[in-house]
């Protein structure tokens, strides 16, 4: 090859095969121009759909009082509602809607961090054992009778659980200063069997009214939504919403390929190591305030991804988006569908959850022509 072929070829001449600098590689994840509308309408749509919920109920708060209420307790004008209005909007519905606005939040954007770091978009959270760990913790301590922090006990203990449940998947799974997708998963499954077998044995250990409470919490709910835990789940998600789109750009790059991206500067080992922490803090804190919900960090990334492209600069953030506004609706659901009676939220998720993802299969299958 002379020189001028070189240059032309972006070699620099004498260095034939020398890798391309970082700033001639191309973005791999660069969103598609639908990106710039989709971006704007989750958000109006996620706005919409929080006024809705706050609105409807058993108790039916008219959208102008609604709004007339926020505004007078912004201090900007409006009007309160009368004792019993005030006391159903500030007290039941908003902290409703705001905890499920973090927690499907939370899970959504939890969601699309584990599809990227795995590099699978049917990858989802509890693919490295957090929401069995935290389900173990919770159940242990309605089975075992401990009430050593009050109300905050079950929450508490959940949270604990998935996040040592994750740590331990993680130390299980190195191997000489590394840690491989494939071991990391499949320690996983392990660990979600054991989990598995450890709350069966606690059920089977627990009275008629713990077994009840170990079934609604299975089940996830955010009936007994409150601003304390609002409060409590806050600091949590609001950290992993701030640090997920940093990594945006090295998820990309991980994308083409572990040995491409070490080669363009990224270190792969501290790379996965965070991100799954930073999956790990956000699922532990949705799981622990709402019960085992199934399906939303697997659909919402993918439904996004499908729509505008794998780029996790919008993936992320949109999953996040996206992740609050199917929760605030199935939350919505779950509480008017078969009202005075309430549908348990993760079984509502799970229901619609499963022909979809049956579907993704299908689809992926006829894209591929075959598993193999």
């Amino acid at each position: 090859m002379t020189a001028s072929e070189a240059v032309r070829a972006g070699e620099a001449p004498g260095q034939e095969g020398a890798r391309p600098s970082r700033a001639a590689v191309p973005s791999p994840g660069a969103p598609r121009p639908v990106a710039r509308v989709l971006t704007p309408a989750l958000v109006l749509a996620l706005v919409a759909l929080c006024l809705v919920s706050a609105s409807v109920g058993a108790y039916h708060v008219p959208l102008g009082d609604l709004l007339a209420s926020l505004a007078h307790r912004a201090g900007v004008g409006g009007h309160a509602l009368d004792r019993v209005g005030e006391s159903v909007l500030w007290n039941v519905r908003l902290p409703r809607v705001v905890l499920a606005l973090l927690v499907g939040a939370s899970l959504g954007c939890a969601g699309a961090l584990t599809q990227g770091v795995f590099g699978n978009p049917l990858a989802e959270p509890g693919v490295i054992g957090i929401s069995s760990g935290a389900a173990v913790g919770a159940v242990g301590s309605i089975a075992l009778g401990i009430d050593v922090l009050g109300t905050w006990t079950v929450s508490v203990f959940a949270f604990v659980a998935g996040l040592a449940t994750v740590l331990l998947v993680y130390a299980l799974s190195r191997a000489g200063g590394r840690t491989e997708v494939v071991t990391l998963i499949l320690t996983g499954i392990a660990v979600n069997a054991f989990a598995g077998a450890l709350i069966g044995l606690f059920v089977f250990f627990a009275d008629n009214a713990q077994v009840s409470q170990i079934t609604f919490w299975q089940l996830g709910s955010l009936a007994q939504a409150t601003w304390p835990k609002v409060l409590a789940v806050l600091p949590c998600a609001l950290a992993g919403l701030v640090v997920a789109p940093l990594y945006a750009r090295k998820l990309d790059l991980l994308a083409l390929g572990e040995r491409p991206a070490r080669h363009l500067g990224v270190d792969v080992e501290r790379l996965r190591l965070v991100l799954v922490l930073v999956v790990a803090l956000l699922t532990a804190a949705a799981v622990a305030v709402s019960g085992v919900i199934a399906f939303v960090g697997l659909l919402v990334p993918h439904l996004l991804r499908m729509a505008a492209g794998p780029g996790h600069r919008f993936l992320v953030p949109a999953s996040a988006l996206g992740g609050g506004l199917v929760l605030v609706g199935a939350d919505l659901a779950a509480r008017t569908v078969a009202a005075p009676a309430e549908l348990p939220l993760g079984v509502l998720t799970a229901l619609f959850g499963s022909p979809f993802f049956f579907w993704l299969l299908r689809r992926t299958r006829r894209g591929q022509g075959g598993w193999a």
